[in-house]
């Protein structure tokens, strides 16, 4: 694996992932996203409709916390997981938990790690660990770590010092397990930064990490909620100074369109891709404008559309879904609301994506209260693409100089 940067400004990384999979044939663009699944699935769409979406990233997230219930039936297999969830051709990255479902604090030891599916709580120590991953067989993985230390309280210096002591044990113990693995041998450990809201433990994590043979990093526990914002951002910028350049920065939580763009600044290259998942769950479609192109009259008038649909938005209203409560945001519409029964345009003006080409508001309104089934297909891929194609547009923007532009137009479709 080579990471080849063609540009970097202030901070901004734009380049290329080479040399990926078990063949070292494939690349992946940065900046970037993962495809969020579920179980190994991206939810709500099938094998055949996925492929219906544009801009699909190259690197499929897998959840431990999903699949480590299915080790015995995936390691009597032995062929991996990527075969036996019919992606047989796809990059696979296998992180510790889902992004999406909440993961109580308190259950890690110096010996183990929990993790939480559908049957409960799922204690990990190392060889367990390593022997999953031996059964999945993943192009990626994120190393065992303590992530009970978050940006999002205050944390003690002393619990702080533990997550980072603890996660660097834990991927000592890793790389000396998978050198003993023919099977992984080809796999990349990715290296776990922790510390918490504690800059000198961030930047021992990620000094020590950085010593050892991983392929990459990443960057949890920067999740949070917007009063912790700044906070987060300047232990970011001042983590990803200490890391190495030709390796790879993944951040976990972190998925909103206005808290990607903050990290790109600071030099993060790869992000999760479940914020299109949780806006589908809440009944909504992704509306918010990225072309940052320079036409005056068309860019006001998407503008102008854009806000006018902001101004409908209950933005304290909390809609209830399946997995958890998430407050709406000024990036999408929520398609149960009554005005838009009689809503013939699209999703989004111009958007090419299948639902939008085929269906209206006013027929989404429509399955949403008849066939829930139907309707979370066609906005999950109306979201899916939406999003990717935000990816898309932050590399445009990268190579012609304009992110500054993007980041503004993003920035006035925030109430």
């Amino acid at each position: 694996m080579k990471l080849s940067l063609t540009k970097v400004v202030n901070g901004c990384r734009l380049g290329k992932i080479k040399n990926l999979g078990k063949t070292e044939d494939r690349t992946m663009d940065i900046p970037g996203c993962l495809l969020y699944t579920k179980t190994g699935s991206a939810p709500h769409l099938t094998h055949q409709m996925l492929q219906n979406i544009h801009g699909l990233p190259a690197m499929v997230q897998l959840t431990l916390s999903s699949l480590a219930e299915h080790h015995e039936v995936l390691a009597e297999y032995k062929e991996g997981v990527g075969k036996f969830i019919g992606m047989p051709e796809s990059l696979l990255y296998c992180s510790l938990h889902d992004p999406v479902s909440h993961c109580p604090a308190g259950y890690v030891t110096n010996k183990s790690v929990s993790v939480w599916g559908i049957g409960g709580r799922v204690e990990m120590t190392v060889s367990k660990f390593m022997a999953i991953q031996q059964a999945l067989q993943p192009d990626w993985f994120q190393c065992l770590s303590d992530g009970g230390a978050s940006c999002e309280e205050a944390t003690s210096m002393k619990r702080a010092r533990k997550s980072v002591d603890r996660s660097l044990l834990f991927l000592d113990n890793c790389l000396r397990l998978q050198e003993e693995s023919e099977v992984l041998q080809k796999s990349v450990i990715i290296g776990v930064i922790e510390g918490g809201d504690v800059m000198e433990e961030r930047l021992r994590s990620a000094r020590e990490t950085a010593k050892r043979p991983v392929g990459g990093f990443l960057l949890d526990g920067f999740q949070g909620n917007p009063t912790t914002l700044d906070t987060r951002l300047h232990l970011l910028s001042s983590v990803t100074a200490e890391l190495p350049e030709d390796k790879p920065r993944l951040v976990s939580g972190v998925s909103r369109p206005d808290e990607v763009l903050k990290c790109i600044e600071r030099g993060v290259d790869l992000f999760e891709s479940f914020f299109p998942y949780q806006v589908t769950e809440r009944g909504c479609a992704l509306t918010f404008s990225f072309d940052y192109q320079p036409n005056p009259e068309e860019t006001l008038l998407q503008q102008n559309g854009t806000q006018e649909e902001i101004k409908c938005v209950d933005q304290i209203k909390k809609i209830k879904t399946t997995d958890c409560n998430q407050e709406m945001t000024s990036f999408e519409i929520n398609l149960k609301e009554k005005k838009y029964q009689e809503d013939f345009n699209p999703l989004v003006r111009g958007c090419s994506c299948y639902c939008c080409k085929n269906h209206t508001r006013a027929y989404i309104h429509h399955l949403l209260v008849t066939n829930e089934l139907l309707a979370g297909v066609l906005l999950m891929m109306h979201n899916f693409e939406h999003y990717f194609g935000f990816f898309h547009s932050i590399r445009e923007a990268l190579k012609s100089d304009r992110l500054a532009q993007l980041k503004e137009l993003i920035h006035r479709q925030i109430p």
